[in-house]
């Protein structure tokens, strides 16, 4: 009696387990459900979000490629643009008027031909037989283009000291505009001028130089050529048999 209701127990406790399983397992994926009519899927319906999601998404990064795109174009423009100072014409015209100061040497010009030619006949290859008046006049010459070369110099100088406020006044420019700089172009443009007013400043350093040089030389080829002439008229002077005839002598000219 007791195995049979045993039975019976065990019997009830299988079918109970197999009713709990079979409401533990989930419903298909492609379930789907009526409501008024309308059917739904909530399979497909997560397959449109999920496109929608994925639409957005490349939709958001075309635009930030635009925006990418907007910018460079932007910072494109930026550096293609010019600077809007410019200096060279001022610099031009400081290296013209050093020019022609140059150009308006006395006596002895800055030409090679030409300073072959006069340096030839008055120092290198002067006539130490000349009559005692002619050897006086070539000193005298000589002397003329010393005093001569050595006011050019000075006038050399002092253009460049003059075109030192005008280098002060482009640098200043210069820098202004580098510092709000809003491009590539700009920035390496107001580099350019920079080294161009550098430019000018060497070539006044240059002339200055060179005039300075010049009557330098001048200066010490005439005291040469003062030496080798007072040998002379020394040897001259000493001379047996020929004396010394004093002679009227003018020394400079006005």
């Amino acid at each position: 009696m007791k195995s049979h209701r045993f039975s019976h127990a065990m019997a009830a406790g299988a079918a109970l387990l197999s009713l709990t399983a079979t409401a533990l397992v989930p419903a298909p994926a492609y379930a789907q459900f009526g409501f008024g009519g309308i059917v739904y899927d909530p399979t497909n319906y997560a397959q449109n979000v999920l496109t929608a999601a994925r639409t957005l998404e490349q939709i958001n990064n075309q635009i930030r490629q635009l925006q990418n795109q907007a910018t460079s174009l932007i910072n494109e423009a930026r550096n293609l643009a010019s600077l809007p100072t410019s200096v060279l014409a001022p610099l031009q015209q400081q290296i013209r008027q050093t020019q022609q100061l140059l150009g308006q040497a006395q006596r002895m010009a800055y030409d090679v031909q030409q300073i072959q030619t006069e340096f030839a006949r008055q120092y290198k290859s002067m006539d130490l037989t000349a009559p005692q008046r002619a050897m006086v006049e070539g000193a005298e010459s000589r002397w003329q283009n010393s005093v001569a070369a050595f006011e050019d110099a000075l006038k050399v100088q002092a253009g460049a000291v003059a075109n030192i406020e005008g280098t002060r006044s482009a640098v200043t420019d210069l820098v202004s505009a580098s510092q709000s700089a809003t491009g590539a172009l700009q920035a390496a443009q107001a580099g350019n001028q920079l080294l161009a007013v550098q430019s000018q400043q060497l070539a006044d350093l240059i002339a200055s130089v060179t005039a300075l040089g010049r009557a330098q030389t001048l200066d010490a080829a005439n005291g040469a050529a003062a030496k080798a002439q007072a040998r002379e008229q020394l040897r001259r002077f000493l001379t047996p048999g020929r004396g010394y005839v004093a002679t009227s002598v003018q020394m400079f000219r006005n």
